[in-house]
């Protein structure tokens, strides 16, 4: 392995250290309307973004709400001690890729068909952590 490799290794290890993933995968809902409710909360601080996803009226954002809560229960296995509202934790990464699609006919006039597409995604939330002290 040369340098470059394991120098790249050890700063994606490091920052790995202040990161906290859940992740939902093949969630029922079309990609294009879960970025929609993921686009609001990117970047954001987690109790505000939970605010923002429990009173949003998409029903993805039920599914993302799920998700943060998900993420913030992987940072307190992992900081038993500490205090939610001191971490400064907020949304790093966000993002949505799609699954599979469920494919089905639906009959048309005249003997045709057409194609409908039941579309599902993943989606990937990285949770940070604001290091005041370093």
């Amino acid at each position: 392995m040369g340098v470059r490799k394991k120098l790249r290794a050890n700063q994606l290890k490091e920052a790995r250290k202040n990161s906290y993933v859940a992740k939902l995968n093949g969630c029922p809902t079309s990609p294009r309307k879960m970025r929609l409710v993921a686009d609001l909360v990117r970047g954001v601080e987690v109790e505000r973004a939970l605010q923002i996803l429990k009173f949003h009226p998409k029903e993805a954002s039920i599914n993302l709400e799920k998700l943060m809560l998900s993420a913030i229960a992987n940072w307190q296995a992992k900081n038993e001690d500490a205090n939610i509202e001191d971490a400064g934790l907020f949304v790093k990464e966000i993002y949505v890729d799609s699954a599979t699609m469920l494919k089905r006919l639906r009959t048309a006039p005249q003997g045709r068909a057409h194609r409908i597409r039941k579309r599902s995604n993943h989606v990937t939330l990285i949770l940070g952590t604001n290091n005041l002290s370093n």
